[in-house]
């Protein structure tokens, strides 16, 4: 494996009746809060009243930000960052998914930017500091509340980008799954499908020695496969959310990646096809992700069947090396197909007419993937065969 060095600083604060901890820990860093928040769900499921009846308790002044969208803009960013240099906030509370978590972190890091927050989303500049923030989490998916990365979208130049700073980490995050029962079927399979991804963009590497780091990335991948028919048949069952949210926060927090280097070639992709045409960032990779396994499979064919043989119990007697690994490729489709996930651009409606711009967005940086770099050609490639 390779060197590393590992630190987490986010307090997780987990299991039912933690949003009281809201009393104890804002209060740590100030009365002035804004309040960021996405479409309303917190409102209807009665989320709202309970963490602001909290903030009145303690004395805090609350300025809200709501309807942060989906693939949070930085248009929002902005209007954030104004409230927060405007009236003096001194801390942020994000209640919501991985989005609303998003927008936060750049807020937090625009507050204290002199410059416009595209700039170090953009890696033009860097951060230079955070204003604090906290999260009460409402959709097990991105892994968001406990790490520092962030994804923010200009949908005027339609361009969508990942980016990240040590100062990005939230203080705190309360998880109470009693929180995401009221998710419907669609968004609870996208998480689904979104923390596999994750998973899967850490397990393809090529770094030498790393059992424990497979077997991690394995374990998590089994529990929400075996966990995940029985959750959207049973959305309001606190035992299965409770597993599926615990498993989107160890996808994403650091854990897995200790000692390796992950690909996240598809992650790139599904950027440039979400900032082309706003479509769920998790329904882009369920589509993506199985034809960027098939494009790389020579990479490292081992790597394919192993997780074949021990994730999607493919039996390899009597079969190739190659052959089980094309297997477990399609049995992660059918998986993915049987929870509603959508399987091609044209369940979006996505034809060929954009195909030369999105690839041209991903590259935006250049050639990108660890497992395999992927120059224009391979990107047209996988969305030509994501049709």
């Amino acid at each position: 494996m390779q060197e590393f060095i590992f630190r987490n600083p986010t307090k997780l604060i987990f299991g039912k009746g933690q949003l009281e901890r809201l009393k104890e820990e804002v209060p740590r860093y100030g009365k002035k809060v804004l309040l960021v928040y996405g479409g309303g769900s917190i409102k209807r499921n009665g989320l709202y009243e309970e963490v602001m009846k909290i903030l009145g308790n303690i004395g805090a002044e609350v300025i809200e930000l709501p309807g942060v969208e989906p693939n949070p803009r930085v248009s929002t960013v902005r209007k954030g960052v104004d409230i927060c240099k405007r009236e003096g906030v001194e801390f942020l509370l994000a209640v919501g998914g991985g989005s609303v978590i998003d927008c936060t972190k750049a807020i937090a890091a625009g507050a204290k930017f002199d410059g416009d927050p595209w700039e170090f989303i953009t890696k033009k500049a860097p951060v230079t500091g955070a204003l604090p923030f906290g999260v009460v989490l409402t959709l097990a998916a991105t892994g968001s509340e406990m790490n520092s990365g962030s994804v923010i979208t200009n949908w005027e130049t339609k361009e969508k980008y990942g980016w990240g700073s040590p100062f990005t980490f939230p203080q705190f995050s309360i998880l109470d799954p009693t929180y995401t029962m009221t998710v419907p079927k669609d968004h609870t399979v996208y998480g689904i499908v979104d923390m596999m991804s994750h998973v899967f963009e850490q397990y393809f590497h090529h770094t030498p020695n790393t059992p424990l780091q497979d077997r991690m990335c394995e374990a998590v991948l089994k529990t929400v496969i075996e966990t995940a028919p029985k959750l959207i048949n049973d959305l309001e069952n606190y035992e299965l959310r409770e597993t599926i949210m615990y498993s989107g926060t160890i996808a994403l927090n650091g854990f897995l990646q200790m000692g390796v280097r992950g690909d996240w070639a598809t992650h790139n992709i599904e950027h440039a096809v979400s900032a082309v045409y706003d479509i769920p960032h998790a329904g882009g990779l369920a589509i993506l992700f199985p034809n960027w396994m098939k494009h790389v499979l020579d990479e490292n064919v081992s790597r394919f069947a192993q997780l074949a043989v021990r994730v999607f119990d493919v039996d390899p007697a009597g079969k190739s090396e190659r052959d089980v690994a094309l297997e477990g490729i399609e049995r992660l489709r059918e998986f993915w197909s049987s929870l509603g996930a959508p399987s091609r651009l044209a369940d979006y409606g996505i034809g060929e007419e954009n195909l030369e711009l999105m690839a041209d967005k991903a590259m935006a940086f250049g050639e990108f993937g660890r497992f395999k770099t992927l120059n224009r050609d391979d990107v047209l490639a996988i969305l030509r065969a994501s049709l």
